[in-house]
């Protein structure tokens, strides 16, 4: 049997718990980009992301003798989440393991949705780490393991997004934005698209940090990363799928990593102009539309807001990597003269009219002429930095610009 008809079959099994969700123009994006953007609006399910699609139509199809057994999952959040409400529906006992990294308010919503159905384990750093020590506990109890992405009927439950998609669309859909975490989205979309939409090309959208899905077709072999940026938690892993790959580098028109910054900046937009609260890995899809805006112009464009489990702890991170993004604030270590007056000669000589001191930290050094420093400081327009260098350089002061010093930047910073 294709996956096109476990995606419809899928379709059946989730019709009652998953909801159709809403395809929506944005008419910001529209007139930005010069095009019909539409947006998906998967943030909007039960659980805040499409991930319940796949686990419940995993777990439904399961027989009563693997039911009876319980099942186990490892997620960084909103495979979990999928996987408790389902169980809980379900009356099956599930054991979810999920990174120490997790932000606490997908492990409390986990609880939440499962209730007393669902055991959360925190371990490792990483969703593999986390995947590892779930593996291990399936060998030792026969528990069945429900894998994020890498299994034909989760795939074809996150499918079904596609025939909702074709279903919406009045006018056929040129671009179709993609989030690619592990895959399994993104294989159960292009599969149905490849079959009944033919003409519409798939993009898959990763974080620049973890491009495990477009390192791999371009090596030709599902390759394991050795470092990855677990900052977009929901789209992090070290190694896709399998079968997910194989899909993928078939189906996949091509695959477009977005800087970490550029989601920030996505995230902040949404939430201001839409009222949209998008997770990292939720913008995605929005945040790549800047690096296909040619393709695009004239286009029916359709982005899968993927989900909204975001953490307002993470809020001050996201505005940070959003201002060092659009280049708004700049970092540097300076040797500061130690005597009075030095401060306010510093803000009326090298700062312009608009520019802000956001960090200051200095550690006087007793019996020394100058002491380091470091400075953050904050502009509104991101040309003005060379004239605050050209000040610098002007009044002699000795300094490191820290932005692009990434280990230093990390040490100093933090």
């Amino acid at each position: 049997m294709e996956l096109l008809d476990k995606v419809y079959e899928a379709r059946e099994r989730i019709k009652n718990v998953a909801l159709h969700t809403p395809l929506m123009k944005n008419e910001n994006l529209s007139e930005e980009f010069f095009a019909q953007v539409y947006l998906k609006r998967e943030d909007l399910q039960p659980v805040r992301s499409y991930k319940l699609r796949g686990a419940y139509n995993k777990i439904v199809s399961l027989t009563d003798e693997e039911k009876t057994k319980g099942v186990v999952c490892a997620s960084a959040g909103n495979h979990a989440q999928g996987v408790a409400f389902a169980c809980h529906k379900l009356n099956i006992k599930a054991t979810i393991f999920m990174p120490v990294t997790t932000p606490p308010q997908k492990t409390k919503q986990v609880k939440l949705f499962g209730k007393d159905k669902v055991e959360v384990i925190l371990k490792g750093d990483t969703f593999d780490e986390a995947y590892g020590e779930a593996v291990q506990l399936c060998k030792l109890s026969k528990a069945i393991f429900i894998h994020p992405f890498d299994d034909e009927k989760v795939m074809a439950g996150q499918g079904t997004i596609a025939l909702e998609l074709l279903e919406d669309s009045s006018s056929p859909i040129d671009y179709l934005f993609v989030p690619i975490g592990g895959g399994g989205l993104a294989a159960g979309v292009s599969s149905v698209f490849k079959k009944l939409s033919p003409q519409t090309k798939i993009i898959g959208v990763e974080p620049e940090g973890a491009p495990s899905m477009k390192n791999s077709i371009q090596k030709g072999v599902n390759t394991t990363l050795e470092d990855i940026d677990k900052f977009v938690d929901g789209a992090s892993v070290k190694r896709v799928g399998e079968q997910t790959f194989e899909i993928c580098k078939n189906n996949l028109e091509d695959i477009i990593l977005v800087p970490e910054g550029k989601i920030c900046t996505t995230i902040l937009r949404l939430y201001n102009e839409e009222a949209i609260v998008a997770e990292p890995a939720g913008a995605l899809t929005i945040a790549a539309l800047d690096f296909y805006k040619d393709q695009i112009k004239g286009k029916n464009v359709v982005c899968v807001v993927s989900g909204s489990n975001n953490d307002i702890t993470r809020t001050e991170e996201i505005k940070e990597r959003s201002l060092l993004y659009e280049g708004l604030k700049h970092y540097f270590l300076l040797k500061f003269p130690q005597r009075p007056g030095a401060l306010k000669e510093f803000v009326n000589d090298i700062l312009g009219p608009n520019d802000d001191i956001a960090y200051f930290q200095y550690s006087k050094k007793n019996n020394r002429e100058t002491g380091p420093v470091v400075v953050g400081i904050e502009l509104q327009n991101k040309a003005d930095l060379s004239g605050i260098e050209a000040n610098l350089k002007a009044k002699k002061f000795t300094y490191q610009y820290l932005n692009g010093n990434k280990d230093l930047f990390t040490h100093l910073i933090g």
